[in-house]
C-alpha cells in the first residue's frame, strides 16, 4: 500500500487546523503558506475532507477552514479514508461484504483480511491530537547536531 500525496497533504492539512483551533477558521493561503502546501492543491483536497465530515467551511470575510471534529477524535484512519479511499490491500476487501467468487477457497485470504485489520487498527488508534502532542515533546531540546 503507498497513501498517495493527496493523503499526506490533507493529514498535513487537518494537523495544522488541529494545532491551531481556537475556534478562528484559517484561510487556505494561510494553511499553504504554513505547510509550503500549494494553495490549488489543497483546494483540490477540500471537498474529500468535507465529504468525509472531517472539515467545516465558512465563507466571508472571517471565512476559512476549521476542523468539523475535536482532534481527539479525528483518526489518521478517517483522513486516509476520506482521501485514499478504502485502505484495503486487495480489491476484494475494498467492501464490507466481500463477493468475490473465489473467496471460500482463497488460501491467502486470511493473510489479506490480516493485514487490513492490522493496517486498520493502526491507523484509527492514532488521532491528530496525538501527532500534536508527539511533535510538541519533540521540540524541547533538540538544538544540537550529530
Amino acid at each position: 500500500m503507498k497513501i498517495s500525496t493527496k493523503g499526506r497533504y490533507a493529514l498535513r492539512m487537518l494537523i495544522e487546523l488541529a494545532a491551531h483551533q481556537q475556534g478562528d477558521y484559517m484561510s487556505l493561503k494561510e494553511i499553504s503558506e504554513h505547510q509550503n502546501i500549494s494553495k490549488k492543491y489543497l483546494e483540490q483536497i477540500v471537498p474529500m475532507l468535507n465529504k468525509g465530515g472531517l472539515l467545516r467551511t465558512n465563507r466571508g470575510n472571517k471565512g476559512g477552514y476549521i476542523l468539523a471534529k475535536d482532534p481527539k477524535e479525528c483518526t489518521v484512519g478517517d483522513v486516509l479514508r476520506a482521501t485514499e479511499g478504502s485502505l484495503a490491500p486487495v480489491a476484494c476487501l475494498e467492501y464490507e461484504v466481500n463477493d468475490c467468487p473465489r473467496a471460500a477457497q482463497c488460501a491467502t485470504l486470511y493473510v489479506w483480511e490480516g493485514l487490513a485489520k492490522a493496517v486498520s487498527d493502526y491507523l484509527d488508534s492514532i488521532t491528530l491530537q496525538d501527532i500534536i502532542d508527539r511533535n510538541a515533546g519533540n521540540d524541547a531540546g533538540n538544538d544540537y547536531c550529530i
